[in-house]
């Protein structure tokens, strides 16, 4: 079956809000405090979509992910305890990157993050840089599969367990 990645649409947003409700109780079901305030809602997924940073990874004509992907300065990264490795050059940073629970298990995460990669790359970006909640072993195992180096601690803005684990790649 066709497996590709494309622009989020507001025409997914019901396939995307589904697929963060199992992400939501994925995270919960491993003791993780992320995604359990509220966030992201629907208002933060239409942001994506209206400011065409929302990809969905497709299989066939079904949504099965979800990511965010913005290029630029992302405000939480410009403190962090660590070091980033090349704080001079364009990075994209991928926030938000989900599966739906129909599809988990089957290699997809590592496809949507080469995709995502591939289409940033194409765009320019070389640097890449992505964060996680500590409890967040699958998104901590993705990056460093795809060699992402683990740089420090960041902090969002997320209820009172704010600490991310930072992860950077360079090409």
């Amino acid at each position: 079956m066709q497996k590709y990645t494309r622009l989020a649409t507001k025409d997914d947003l019901v396939e995307i809000m589904s697929i963060i409700g199992d992400a939501k109780a994925f995270l919960k079901k491993s003791g993780s405090t992320q995604w359990q305030n509220g966030y992201p809602n629907e208002e933060s997924i239409l942001n994506d979509i209206n400011n065409k940073n929302g990809y969905v990874l497709m299989v066939g004509d079904k949504v099965a992910g979800y990511a965010a992907v913005i290029a630029g300065i992302e405000p939480t990264y410009q403190k962090i305890d660590g070091a980033w490795q090349n704080d001079n050059d364009l990075y994209a940073t991928t926030h938000r990157i989900c599966l739906s629970a129909d599809y988990q298990g089957q290699g997809l995460g590592k496809i949507f993050m080469s995709n995502i990669i591939s289409l940033q790359y194409a765009n320019g970006a070389r640097n890449f840089r992505v964060d996680t909640h500590r409890l967040n072993k699958p998104m901590q195992r993705l990056a460093t599969d795809f060699g992402f180096e683990y740089r420090g601690i960041i902090q969002v803005h997320e209820n009172n367990d704010p600490d991310r684990l930072a992860f950077e790649l360079n090409m």
